[in-house]
């Protein structure tokens, strides 16, 4: 009865208040922001929603990682990017707006993605009776209901109490970011036993997935020409996952708590990688960006 007060209520509380604090930092602009930069977000999306899915199934594949490990790595790789890249983008000297922009869009998308990628995940990885227990229609609902209405929600409250939001969300970010933590500390603590027995093989495929992608999402927005904030900022956008959402996935829409592993895992290394990334680059980040030759000439 605990548990399921915990699955069913306590987990699904704690991530629709994370998505509300993010929506106090949201407005319209940020969204307006996008058409502005079409090229930034268009790469992200790729990054995020085609190569991060597909890396994390090359190397589960590679690995040969198997069940619930590896139905619990892909739904991880479905969900959005964390809230705390804002703050590692912030750290990195990133694009700020470029982060919170990608963030507010990768969590509306993911309400369409996210159930077609985890119903996949359990036909190919662990048969498909039990994907027939997760319709994608319910899903979709619930996953709204988790992320959709609370930025929502968030984003009204700013626009109708501007300053007050603006006064609150620091204090609703770090209460966030506990809130986080004791998640993960719940998750690891409920599965100590699968987590301990298993912790070598999954600590390296997350950290091998973590890097994969921050390379990735930097070399993917350097080869599109992208300046060196937005690379630096696509980069963290494409590997700082919300891991709050995959154990929430886990442990309360899917009932299987095997599948938060995974997650948990990945939701305390992605900000070792994450943290050394951000400080590598953040000179880089800060480095004048160099001029064409063209206006060189022009200048002398």
């Amino acid at each position: 009865m605990q548990g399921d007060i915990v699955s069913g209520v306590l987990l699904p509380a704690i991530l629709a208040f994370i998505m509300f604090s993010l929506g106090l930092g949201l407005t319209p602009a940020d969204f307006q922001r996008i058409v502005r930069q079409p090229r930034a977000l268009l790469v992200g999306m790729l990054c995020h929603f085609v190569l991060l899915p597909l890396v994390c199934l090359l190397l589960i594949k590679t690995i040969g990682l198997t069940g619930a490990f590896a139905v619990g790595f892909m739904i991880l790789a479905a969900c959005p990017t964390g809230t705390t890249s804002n703050l590692l983008t912030y750290i990195a000297r990133g694009d700020v707006a470029l982060a919170l922009s990608f963030t507010a869009v990768a969590s509306v998308l993911t309400i369409f993605t996210l159930p077609l990628i985890v119903a996949w995940s359990l036909q190919h990885f662990a048969g498909s009776a039990q994907a027939v227990t997760v319709p994608v229609g319910a899903m979709m609902g619930q996953i709204f209901l988790m992320l959709g209405v609370p930025v929502a929600l968030g984003m009204t409250a700013r626009h109708l109490r501007p300053a007050a939001a603006l006064k609150w969300e620091p204090l609703a970010t770090r209460l966030a970011t506990v809130l986080f933590i004791l998640i993960v500390l719940a998750a690891v603590a409920k599965n100590w036993t699968l987590l301990r027995e298993n912790f070598g093989s999954l600590a390296i495929f997350a950290i091998t997935l973590n890097l994969a992608m921050l390379a990735c999402g930097f070399l993917a927005a350097r080869l599109a020409r992208l300046s060196r904030k937005q690379s630096v900022t696509l980069g963290i956008e494409s590997a700082v996952q919300n891991a709050t959402l995959a154990l929430v996935i886990a442990s309360s829409v899917l009932k299987d708590d095997a599948l938060a592993v995974p997650g948990a895992v990945y939701g305390v290394l992605m900000y070792g990688g994450g943290l050394l990334f951000a400080f590598a680059l953040r000179r880089y980040a800060e480095a004048p960006e160099a001029q064409p030759v063209s206006t060189l000439r022009a200048q002398s």
